[in-house]
């Protein structure tokens, strides 16, 4: 059993500013407050975890490669004040994408838990008491699937989410301005 946790979040919406299909390098702008939240959860001894859907690769807005390079930007943007991810984990899939190659329905497609569960393993880090966060409720049932606290931030898609939730739509243990508050929340929530 694992005794490390991390803060697990999504990127467009709640690490960067949204930008539908995001596929340039001069696109990325982050969220306000991000680069300390980042700092926060670190020093803290948490890690932090990069965990995004991408079909933007399955609907050829762009290639893996591409993704790579704009994911390079974001860790040396990030590195550059004094922030970093330990990891990130994308899925291209997605049911309906344009290329072949990608069309299938993946287990690490949030709200699957594939990529926690890969980024547990890979980084020895336990999930239970972990925490998720995200602008979209597909990122709250991935949490709470993989034993997470959860936290939507009202970043992004999130304010319209919770806005206009359904009675079936998942619970967030927190709902939070942006990515900051969601960290600040949890460590005091569970005095960590």
């Amino acid at each position: 059993m694992h005794e490390k946790r991390a803060v697990f979040l999504d990127r467009d919406g709640t690490l960067i500013e949204e930008v539908n299909y995001l596929a340039r390098i001069d696109q990325v702008r982050l969220v306000d407050g991000s680069i300390e939240a980042l700092r926060l959860a670190r020093s803290a001894g948490l890690a932090t975890v990069l965990v995004t859907n991408q079909s933007a690769i399955g609907r050829a807005f762009l290639r893996e490669s591409e993704l790579e390079e704009i994911h390079a930007h974001l860790g040396a943007l990030l590195e550059s004040a004094g922030a970093r991810l330990d990891g990130i984990y994308f899925c291209p899939h997605h049911p309906e994408a344009i290329l072949d190659e990608y069309r299938r329905v993946c287990p690490c497609r949030k709200p699957n838990v594939g990529m926690l569960l890969r980024a547990a393993e890979d980084l020895g880090v336990e999930l239970e008491g972990s925490l998720m966060v995200g602008d979209r409720f597909h990122d709250v049932e991935a949490g709470r699937r993989a034993g997470c606290r959860t936290v939507l931030v009202e970043t992004g898609y999130g304010a319209d989410e919770w806005r206009s939730r359904k009675p079936t739509d998942p619970q967030p243990d927190h709902v939070a301005a942006n990515l900051l508050e969601a960290v600040r929340w949890y460590l005091r929530e569970f005095e960590i």
